[in-house]
């Protein structure tokens, strides 16, 4: 009788730790410490093709998408928890394209139009599957026919909430709504949970991977089952009241639709939100951005805000760390329930900070 072989990861020979340490941080029982570099000794396969002057081609070609995904992956040392994954991605928020917006392609990041120009007579808003869910299937497909374990498929940046519903109607005009059409606000988020409960269902297929997990390639996540990141940027602007109110209702259903769900706290301006989602139980790890300005996140001055989130029973992703800051921010806030994000100038770097820190690679 054959034996059975599990699939691995050409560019991740200790996957299979890699992914005990994700599930043991999801649980908040283990650290996930992601540590990327440049090889120290880049294949010719890691050189990547020239950039496109063409913004469709650069946003939306799949040979090229793959072909530069390839060099970089060849590239990389990914070191501990951090893995290879492709990166699908269209802009920052595609739902919203699935919903109506037109994007605008730029250099390096995608714009959006709203669409909802009077509230009461537009259409209930719908899943669609539409030019930009064609462009998002075809660089998934592509990504799948043609790897042979150099990467992981990545689910691409959804968003959601009133981010979505912002990029629909416009986000000074959404804080008129709150206060002059809030049944109106309600129903459109029903609806934009809707729709992403009905995207993922339809990119699952693709998403599924050979461990019986699923990864979200934004924040370098894995986790058994589906997994995502949800955010509400859109909350700087709010209180915690409405936060309350308007934002915790659908954030709480997708919570528990998922298997895994990491929260995105962006800026010190949505801070204040933080005892509202370390009730939401089904919400399982809090990831903290310092806005534009602000210290890195492996600033001291931020380790109280990474043992509040511990103390109210969540993982705690810190990313922006510096080789420098990880092993003072593991003695602050402890090794458990854990993950850093930290890029070194050298793979030789890398590897020295992992045995400092105690990661045994385990290979497959």
């Amino acid at each position: 009788m054959a034996s059975h072989v599990e699939p691995t990861l050409k560019t991740k020979p200790d996957w299979a730790a890699a992914r005990a340490a994700h599930e043991g941080w999801w649980a908040g029982k283990a650290m996930a410490p992601c540590i990327f570099a440049r090889k120290d000794n880049p294949p010719p396969q890691a050189q990547e093709p020239p950039v496109p002057d063409d913004l469709h081609v650069r946003w939306c070609d799949p040979g090229y998408r793959v072909k530069r995904e390839t060099a970089r992956k060849h590239g990389i040392f990914y070191g501990g928890a951090a893995f290879p994954c492709f990166d699908a991605d269209i802009g920052p928020g595609s739902l919203g394209l699935f919903l109506g917006c037109d994007g605008v392609l730029a250099g390096d990041t995608v714009w959006y139009k709203p669409v909802i120009e009077d509230p009461e007579a537009h259409p209930p808003l719908k899943f669609t599957r539409n030019k930009w869910w064609d462009a998002h299937v075809a660089l998934l497909q592509a990504a799948i026919d043609v790897n042979d374990g150099l990467w992981t498929i990545g689910c691409p940046d959804l968003i959601e909430n009133i981010d979505t519903l912002a990029q629909l109607r416009e986000g000074q005009l959404l804080l008129v709504d709150l206060v002059e059409r809030p049944e109106w606000v309600r129903q459109k988020l029903h609806e934009i949970n809707c729709a992403f409960f009905e995207c993922y269902e339809a990119l699952w297929p693709m998403l599924a991977d050979p461990w019986g997990g699923s990864a979200f390639r934004a924040f370098g996540l894995w986790g058994r089952g589906r997994v995502a990141k949800v955010q509400c940027d859109f909350s700087c602007m709010i209180s915690s009241r409405m936060f309350r109110e308007f934002v915790v209702p659908p954030l709480e259903e997708q919570c528990r639709w998922l298997d895994r769900a990491m929260y995105h706290l962006d800026g010190t301006q949505a801070m204040h939100h933080l005892p509202a989602l370390l009730e939401i139980e089904a919400l399982q790890a809090i990831e903290w951005t310092p806005q534009a300005g602000a210290p890195g996140g492996g600033d001291p001055c931020w380790y109280e805000l990474y043992r509040q989130i511990r103390r109210g029973g969540k993982a705690v992703q810190a990313v922006g760390v510096r080789p420098e800051q990880v092993e003072p921010l593991i003695d602050a806030v402890g090794p458990e329930g854990l993950q850093f994000v930290c890029r070194c100038k050298t793979e030789t770097e890398a590897r020295r900070l992992l045995e400092r820190i105690g990661w045994k690679e385990q290979v497959e």
